[in-house]
């Protein structure tokens, strides 16, 4: 189990601390910190990965060329232009999600994205992923969002800023600006 140690000096009604009002406080990572960077680290791994299959071809990937060809079939105009904007939002997002790094943002790259796919390639196809269903862009998104919410946790890098904590406006600020850039994209 690791420790931190934290030193801290209560104020006194002067203003002034003095020695015995210095204190120590223990604080460990608990198996919920650990269990919450498990979680950012797998689907944030897994979803850069995802993004470097599009972007670079690596990890079984097609790469950009061939990923844009499959965006355009889908509508998306220019094609190669899209798979750009879809792979770096996997990309960058995952690796935001996994480091704990502006999460809320991190969060917003991932829900449009899964938002895009279950619009545009499982939506038509139910629930479960056996039959090309939105089961899995669906878990992706509330994952995000779940993180978004409750913080990125104390193994983060974010716990230095004020949206580390997460909460309902981090929440809201991922699921709005996820659900925008998936609608402006959808629009085009």
């Amino acid at each position: 189990m690791m420790t931190k140690r934290m030193t801290y000096r209560s104020p006194s009604t002067t203003g002034n601390s003095t020695a015995r009002d210095a204190g120590t406080v223990t604080t460990q990572w608990s198996a919920s910190d650990w269990g919450l960077l498990l979680i950012r680290l797998t689907f944030g791994l897994l979803m850069a990965g995802h993004g470097a299959q599009k972007l670079f071809g690596i990890f079984g990937g097609n790469g950009l060329t061939e990923t844009g060809k499959g965006f355009a079939a889908l509508g998306y105009q220019p094609g190669k232009l899209f798979a750009l904007i879809g792979g770096l939002s996997e990309l960058l997002g995952g690796l935001g999600l996994a480091l704990g790094l502006l999460t809320p943002l991190a969060a917003a790259a991932l829900i449009g994205v899964m938002i895009n796919a279950m619009a545009t390639v499982t939506g038509a196809h139910g629930l479960w992923a056996t039959d090309g269903g939105v089961e899995y862009s669906v878990c992706i998104a509330v994952v995000a969002l779940a993180v978004a919410a409750i913080g990125p946790g104390r193994l983060a890098v974010d716990r230095f800023f004020r949206w580390g904590t997460g909460g309902w406006p981090e929440a809201a600020f991922a699921l709005g600006l996820g659900g925008i850039a998936a609608a402006i994209t959808l629009s085009l």
